[in-house]
């Protein structure tokens, strides 16, 4: 993650959280007051967001010492301890509940998204998220995703075009909206075309989308329409996948299968700050 992004972010998340300032740690305990702690995970799982705990604990006035002893990517079992801290037990436990948020829900959508690999099983196929993220966490939760195996759709409407349905409607055609998108872009941004039909299809290669989106089509389909897409055309699928029947796209022969699911459906893994 951007170091400087990630500082960023982390500054608004303790101003919501601590305003003026912690209450109750910092009337029970002076600034003298230094104490030990450990970050262990309470389920199974794969870990992922461990910079966030120094990053976050740096923003405070004192030092806390933060020694890791996991990595993002790596397999947790429970009683797993990720990190040790050292320092003033007011700031320990300032920080605590931010950092845990974040640990916990990145580490869902990683744990996820590997149990999603691990039902795909495909020596071709990617996984991949897609924007729909909570507000304010996109850089977390897709940096998750391929701490769990999988891979990155764009970040946001800047980094690449995807032309929808909408978009069509609004044009008047596949061929109508690709040509305006070409001649307004440069040569860097990507065209991705999203279609249902083959006739969709075959007007999408013909515009020279870049990269053309399966939408909720059957196993069946997605086969019959990756193999008549140009090889030179990422194709993808997308819409109606889950975990209930990923394993059914498996020898479609898709570039990528995009998940919405690994970011907005996640459970968030159990990991707690414990006094050593």
């Amino acid at each position: 993650m951007n170091g400087i992004k990630l500082k960023r972010k982390l500054e608004d998340f303790f101003l919501e959280d601590l305003g003026e300032w912690d209450v109750s740690s910092q009337t029970i305990f002076d600034k003298e007051s230094r104490g030990e702690a450990i970050i262990v995970a309470k389920e199974d799982g794969i870990l992922a967001g461990v910079d966030v705990i120094a990053a976050g604990y740096s923003l405070f006035e004192q030092k806390v010492d933060v020694i890791l002893k996991k990595h993002d990517g790596d397999v947790l079992e429970k009683g797993d301890i990720i990190a040790e801290i050292e320092g003033p037990v007011s700031i320990i436990l300032s920080g605590e509940r931010v950092i845990l948020n974040l640990l916990q829900r990145m580490s869902g959508i990683a744990t996820l998204t590997n149990k999603a690999n691990h039902l795909l099983q495909s020596d071709h196929t990617r996984i991949c998220d897609t924007r729909k993220t909570s507000p304010g966490l996109r850089m977390f939760e897709k940096y998750a995703v391929r701490c769990g195996g999988g891979f990155n759709h764009r970040f946001g409407l800047y980094d690449g075009v995807m032309i929808k349905d909408n978009h069509i409607a609004f044009a008047g055609s596949i061929l109508n909206a690709v040509k305006e998108v070409r001649a307004k872009t440069g040569h860097m941004v990507k065209i991705e075309v999203e279609i249902e039909t083959e006739e969709q299809l075959l007007e999408a290669i013909e515009a020279g989308a870049d990269v053309i989106m399966f939408d909720n089509r059957s196993p069946e389909e997605v086969a019959k329409f990756a193999e008549l897409t140009p090889k030179h055309i990422i194709t993808e699928a997308s819409g109606g996948i889950g975990l209930h029947n990923l394993a059914d796209y498996r020898d479609t022969k898709v570039d990528y299968i995009s998940l919405g699911m690994l970011t907005h459906s996640y459970k968030s893994l159990d990991i707690s700050l414990n006094v050593k």
